[in-house]
């Protein structure tokens, strides 16, 4: 057999979607046509299998030679006619250089040499199809066409921005679907082909990006320059940085050649091999690829690995509060109709509910006990509930109509219990309301936990000695026996629910908390991950034991599914409260809803629910309601219309808005799964701008009226589309004195009567951490005006940002070799931010402060106001300039306008501050001479500390995020301070002892590496005023003593200790040059370097290492 392979070009070329099987024991010759993803520089003259690898973009075995050579086609003959740079035609698009062989000239070349048919050829004129196609098969009886993978998502377009990344993702997406229909007219015109085959490269490269840190891929979207131009093996490393083969990409284009074994083994295994006539999937058994990371691509590649709804219970007739699934066919749930619920499995997708009068209030935990070997009553185990009734029923599950009484009734808690959990033995572990948790053997109290200062929400049965608890005092405690072992801190609001890790407590737990996190923990109290995804309250979570991974659920009417680290699945539901959710032995998930409703999601298709049902569920989901102020202040003219469907998400669970040629505004969250924009709601006007109420002088979307008790006059119960009900609900019990005890039905009340949910609004970038949706953020995106090297910088945002090089990988790239990096004479400027959005966030605060009764005092007065206004039209104004065409020196600040801001910013609450602070770090950078007088720096720097409370204790670790952003901010607006221009230098004040001293005593070790970067980047930057300017001698022993700091105790962040390594190196060049470096000086310098080091060795910082030990002597 003969088989021709094309690599589709677009932009550049690359694989594709497959249309049915290659028979590849019959394959003898393999002609191959493509551009630089499929070349290995073969040479028609030359004679066939070119030398491995020969030349080949990879630098290393390509898609084709690991298929020729590897996977099954060891004895094809394979003539490689592909050429690095090739276009479609080069008459229509001119390549780059005019030797490149475009793919029109590639089939010619394949006509002239292979074309009368050569001698050795198996194929005649007699069995040819070339009579009868019009020469266009030329003796191939089967052809492979590999589709344009997705472009958009290599570093030379992300590099390029979001235009260049939206206009290459629209060119491939329409070359791909011109390619596939061209297949099937090939297809159905030359009837006697054998097999035509379309590969979908495309959708194998975003599995393989989407999934990469289970593939061993630890960059997916920048590369290592050093080893852009090739290495010497596939496993090669250099120092300070990760393997070439943790790389997706080797540079800019093109993918390393892990990439191309796994698509080689991916098109030799028939995986994802899809007919053009039938648009399903067909993949491979996962049994015939027992490879680990080939199982999971191929998992990936069915639809299956996706949970879908499995089953529907209804029953119950108000909120499912808790719920269990002990085993795969019984689920247990409680609500607050009173009843507890037994599910029993009757098929794939049915239950048959048995019920129990669990209380005559609301029911509000549950858990189970299984059978115990003693035999007698229990045989199938035990149901135990807790509620308002402040008593702990247990009942007998082997009652086949549900027992009347329950066999054990448990009394000790004052209060609601709120949870519940037990061992395999039955032992049992309560909390409640009443601040304690309680543990419970043979249905007899042994214990009582006292430690929390307010409600115990959740409680997990380590063993039979060992109990965790999570409190709404924003803590969690171990506990041996009766005794508090550990106390856990870093959740900044309720901790609601506590599991053990999938792998089990010898590796630690995770908690669930209001802050709208999930936390991992070890016994010990480290925090291995936090994951971010939930945008309200996290109720609960569970562990999926058969995939290792975890489920959680919350007020943001979703459960989650995080595997490795990432979020890999959001399921929304119909209901704004998804209370409650566990995980079946067999991997199904179980949920309880304010709906009242007990869903199950299966990844096994055999469990899925019917097409219909599951369309009825997904057009429920789509038909909520979502009022427009749950959302913000969103104008319909400036929402995208449905075009922005066609882009892809950024992750799993974005919401965005769209607005459709109706007119009408719909909710749409990406499923990463489905590669899909799945419609969730729509955007209705619930209440209008124009409809607001007053009440106390503040202007509510909502002022109900809610009757207490008969004969009381009703109380008023404010509340915006924007707030947290549980938040409004217990301002409003807390100011009328009322019991939390009726916080759930005030929240139902607000639910049931504003009918919206919280979705965050679509962004691009970030989440603002105080107002939630997509607001400003204090400078997500500046970076330094100057750098001192090429490598990438991580103290901007998400990840890391390189000023110069924006190709920026995982971890820096060493330098080329140098004879010398000292002395380094630029400092570095923080000058970049959003001064649009910034303004618009300031006027929006100040608004919130003079809007409200409480705080009034503190809004602007009209001159502040015209003085804000005027700062941020300078600022806009030097950002944008050319330094040719300076702004008029009319314009600067004076003195006097400086101490007015200062004076707002001590005035503004901490909540509200950063801007200020932020405003002030562009007013430093951009115009330095207005700080010139040292009476007006050293009261700059007093309210910059005040206004970060860097002075204040304690400082808790992790720090809350507002005061965590205003700690950032100063230290980026201190770093400006400092700096060297042509003509003068700033930064030589008799204030910088005292601002050393200030910033040495922080707390280190509670900074973050965003916050160390900005700290050494101020040592940094004085060391290279010390080398220009005349500077106070009394600064030099404090300036020495923050980087002797930093040197010491860092260990992890590599750029914050290159920064300050490179701040010692001009300190030693300094003294050295002026004769002044003592051998006392020297010996402190030495273990300095000896520290950082052994911390970071990697190349830049060795080299300077020694650079600095030979100025030292």
């Amino acid at each position: 057999m003969v088989i021709s392979a094309f690599t589709a070009l677009s932009l550049l070329l690359v694989f594709s979607r497959s249309t049915s099987a290659l028979t590849w024991g019959s394959t003898k010759y393999f002609f191959v046509f493509g551009d630089s993803y499929t070349t290995t520089g073969y040479n028609v003259s030359a004679g066939i299998n070119s030398p491995t690898p020969g030349w080949t973009s990879s630098n290393g075995p390509n898609w084709v030679q690991y298929l020729g050579g590897t996977y099954n086609v060891t004895d094809t003959k394979v003539y490689n006619l592909a050429y690095g740079g090739a276009t479609t035609d080069s008459k229509l698009v001119t390549p780059y250089l005019p030797t490149v062989q475009s793919f029109v000239d590639q089939v010619t070349l394949f006509s002239n040499h292979f074309s009368p048919v050569p001698a050795e050829a198996p194929w005649t004129s007699d069995n040819s199809l070339e009579t009868r196609g019009g020469g266009a098969t030329r003796g191939a009886r089967s052809f492979l066409f590999l589709n344009v993978p997705p472009l958009e998502r290599a570093p030379l377009f992300i590099e390029q921005g979001a235009t260049t990344v939206k206009a290459v993702m629209a060119s491939t997406d329409d070359f791909n679907k011109q390619l596939a229909q061209r297949v099937k007219q090939f297809q159905k015109t030359y009837k006697g082909l054998g097999q035509v085959t379309l590969y979908d490269a495309h959708k194998a490269f975003n599995v393989q990006l989407d999934n990469a840190n289970v593939l061993g891929f630890v960059n997916v979207t920048g590369y290592n320059t050093a080893y852009q131009n090739g290495t010497p093996g596939s496993t090669y490393q250099i120092a300070g940085s990760k393997p070439v083969s943790s790389y997706f990409w080797l540079n800019s284009l093109h993918p390393t050649f892990g990439v191309h074994d796994i698509m080689a083994r991916a098109i030799s295994t028939k995986a994802n091999l899809i007919s053009p006539d039938s648009g399903l999937d067909q993949t491979t058994s996962l049994k015939d690829n027992p490879q680990p990371w080939w199982v999971l691509l191929a998992g990936l590649y069915n639809m299956g690995h996706l949970y879908k709804l499995s089953a529907v219970l209804s029953a119950h007739s108000s909120d499912v509060r808790d719920l269990i699934a002990p085993t795969n066919d019984l689920i247990l749930s409680v609500s607050r109709d009173s009843l507890a619920i037994a599910w029993r499995r009757d098929g794939p997708n049915g239950f048959t509910p048995t019920t129990y009068s669990a209380g005559s209030r609301f029911v509000n935990s549950v858990t189970y006990i299984p059978p115990q070997k003693n035999g007698g009553p229990g045989s199938q185990g035990y149901i135990v509930t807790g509620g308002q009734d402040t008593v702990i029923n247990v009942f007998d599950l082997s009652h086949p109509d549900g027992a009347k009484e329950p066999t054990f009734t448990l009394l000790g808690h004052r209060e609601n219990v709120c949870a519940l959990d037990s061992t395999p033995s039955g032992t049992i572990v309560s909390g409640s309301w009443d601040s304690t948790a309680r543990v419970w053997k043979n249905f007899q109290q042994v214990h009582e936990l006292r430690g929390h200062s307010h409600s115990v929400w959740a409680v997990l049965a380590v063993d039979e000695d060992q109990t965790l608890t999570g409190s709404a005092d924003k803590t969690i405690a171990l506990w041996q026996g009766s005794k508090l072992a550990h106390r856990y801190t870093g959740h900044t609001d309720a901790v609601r629910g506590l599991s053990i890790l999938p792998e089990g407590i010898d590796i630690g737990f995770a908690s669930c908390s209001n802050d709208g996190t999930v936390k991992l923990w070890t016994l010990g109290g480290d925090v291995l991950h936090q994951f971010d995804g939930h945008t309200s309250f996290v109720y609960s979570l569970a562990a999926i034991a058969e995939t290792g991974s975890l489920i959680s659920s919350g007020e943001d009417r979703t459960a989650r599914i995080w595997e490795d680290g990432e979020l890999v699945q959001t399921l929304t539901h119909p209901a704004i409260s998804v209370w409650t959710v566990d995980a079946m032995p067999n991997g199904d998930i179980v949920t309880g809803c304010s709906d009242g409703v007990v869903r199950v999601f299966s990844r096994n298709e055999s469990r899925w629910a019917n097409a219909e049902t599951i369309q009825a569920f997904e057009n429920q989901v789509a038909s909520q309601a979502i009022p427009s102020e749950s959302v913000g202040d969103v104008k319909k003219t400036d929402l995208p219309g449905p075009e922005a469907l066609e882009r892809s998400g950024n992750k799993d669970g974005q919401v965005i808005m769209v607005r459709t040629a109706s007119g009408s505004v719909e909710a749409h969250e990406w499923s990463a799964g489905q590669r899909k924009w799945v419609k969730i709601g729509d955007v209705v006007d619930a209440v209008g701008q124009n409809r607001k109420q007053l009440y106390n002088g503040k202007e509510y979307d909502y002022v109900f009226k809610v009757d207490i008790k008969d004969g009381a006059p009703p109380l008023s119960l404010p509340y915006n589309a924007t707030d947290n009900p549980y938040s409004a609900a217990q301002k409003f019990l807390a100011e009328n004195e009322l019991s939390m005890e009726y916080i759930d039905q005030v929240v139902g009340f607000i639910e049931k009567n504003t009918g919206g949910f919280k979705v965050e609004q679509q962004s691009q970038q970030f989440v603002d951490p105080y107002t939630g949706a997509s607001r400003y953020q204090a400078n997500p995106t500046s970076a330094p005006s100057n750098n001192i090297t090429t490598y990438s910088d991580p103290f901007t945002g998400g990840s890391r940002y390189a000023p110069a090089s924006t190709h920026a990988a995982a971890t820096p790239p060493p330098p080329k070799p140098v004879n010398s990096i000292l002395p380094v004479r630029t400092a570095l400027g923080f000058k970049q931010a959003n001064i649009p959005a910034m303004e618009n966030k300031f006027k929006q605060l100040n608004e919130g402060l003079s809007g409200d009764p409480n705080t009034s005092s503190l809004a602007l007065t009209p001159l502040e106001f015209k003085l804000f206004n005027r700062s941020f039209a300078l600022m806009n104004a030097k950002a944008h300039s050319s330094p040719k065409v300076p702004v008029e020196t009319s314009a600067e600040l004076s003195q006097k306008d400086i101490d007015i801001i200062a004076d707002v910013l001590a005035r503004w609450p901490s909540l509200q501050r950063f801007p200020v602070v932020d405003l002030l770090r562009l007013l430093i950078a951009y115009s330095p001479n207005t700080f010139e007088a040292p009476q007006t720096s050293q009261k700059l720097i007093d309210a910059l500390f005040e206004a970060s409370e860097w002075k204040s204790e304690p400082w808790p670790s992790p720090l809350p995020k507002h005061r965590e952003t205003n700690v950032l901010l100063t230290l980026r607006a201190l770093s400006n301070l400092f700096q060297v221009g042509p003509h003068k230098v700033v930064g030589t004040g008799p204030w910088v002892p005292g601002l050393f001293t200030t910033l040495a005593a922080g707390p280190y070790s509670v900074l973050t590496k965003t916050q160390k970067v900005a700290l050494a980047t101020i040592a940094f930057n004085y060391s290279v005023v010390e080398l220009i300017g005349k500077v106070d001698p009394l600064a030099a022993p404090a300036h020495v003593s923050l980087v002797t700091l930093i040197l010491n105790n860092e260990r992890e962040d590599n750029e914050t200790g290159y920064r300050a390594l490179v701040a010692l190196g001009n300190i030693v060049y300094n003294a050295k040059s002026q004769g002044s470096l003592s051998d006392v000086a020297a010996a402190a310098y030495r273990p300095l370097l000896t520290n950082v080091a052994t911390a970071f060795p990697e190349e830049r910082v060795l080299s300077l290492v020694q650079e600095i030990k030979a100025l030292l002597g």
